[in-house]
C-alpha cells in the first residue's frame, strides 16, 4: 500500500514504515502529525486519485528527527568589476516515519509494539525516586530558610545607604575635576 502526499511544496510517494525527509515542520520529536493533502492512495487492487485531493484522506507520521542539511556554498562573481560574494546556506529539515495511510475504504497502519513490563517497572521506580526527592526538599524547609537569612545578611553588609553612595560619587567627581584643569592648562597647541 502506498500514497502520494504533498507537503512543503513537494510531492512524495510514501508507504507504511518509510522514513522520509521533508521540509521543516514545527513540532517536537516524537509527536504524531497528519498529512491531509493526500493526492493518491493505492492498496494494490484499487487506486483512488483525488481532484486534486482525496476527500477524507490522511497519512499519519511520527517525527523522528529535526535537523539541518549540509552547507551549500553560494558564490556570486562578476568579472572585471572587482565583485566576489560568498555565502552559505543550511536548509532545515524534518525526518518523519509513516505510521498510517487512510482514505475512503482504504486503511492501513503500522502495528504498535507492545510495551514490556520491565520498562513499566523502571518508569515507576524513577517516579518514586523523584517523589522521594520532593519529600526531602519539603522536609528540609528549615535549611532553605537559614540560607535565605544568610543571603539577607550579606546584602546588609554592602553599602546601601544614600549617604555612602553620594560620598563615593563626590570623591570620584573631585578627583576627576582636579586632573582635568591641570591637563587643560598644559595642553596649549
Amino acid at each position: 500500500m502506498y500514497a502520494v502526499i504533498k507537503t512543503g511544496g513537494k510531492q512524495y510517494k510514501v508507504a507504511l514504515g518509510d522514513t522520509l525527509r521533508v521540509e521543516k515542520i514545527a513540532a517536537n520529536e516524537g509527536k504524531n502529525i497528519k498529512f491531509k493533502e493526500v493526492l493518491l492512495v493505492s492498496d494494490g487492487n484499487t487506486i483512488k486519485v483525488g481532484t486534486p485531493k482525496i476527500d477524507g484522506g490522511k497519512v499519519t507520521a511520527t517525527i523522528q528527527k529535526q535537523g539541518r542539511a549540509k552547507k551549500v556554498q553560494i558564490v556570486k562573481f562578476k568579472r572585471r568589476k572587482h565583485h566576489l560574494k560568498r555565502m552559505g546556506h543550511r536548509q532545515y529539515y524534518t525526518d518523519v516515519k509513516i505510521t498510517g495511510i487512510m482514505a475512503d475504504g482504504i486503511e492501513a497502519t503500522l502495528p504498535i509494539a507492545p510495551v514490556a513490563k520491565e520498562q513499566l517497572v523502571e518508569d515507576k521506580s524513577s517516579e518514586t525516586a523523584a517523589n522521594d526527592q520532593k519529600t526531602e526538599a519539603t522536609s528540609s524547609d528549615g535549611a532553605t530558610e537559614t540560607q535565605k537569612v544568610e543571603t539577607t545578611d550579606t546584602v546588609a553588609e554592602t553599602p546601601t545607604s544614600k549617604t555612602d553612595v553620594t560620598s563615593q560619587d563626590n570623591a570620584a567627581e573631585t578627583s576627576a575635576t582636579e586632573t582635568t584643569p591641570h591637563h587643560a592648562a598644559n595642553d596649549k597647541r
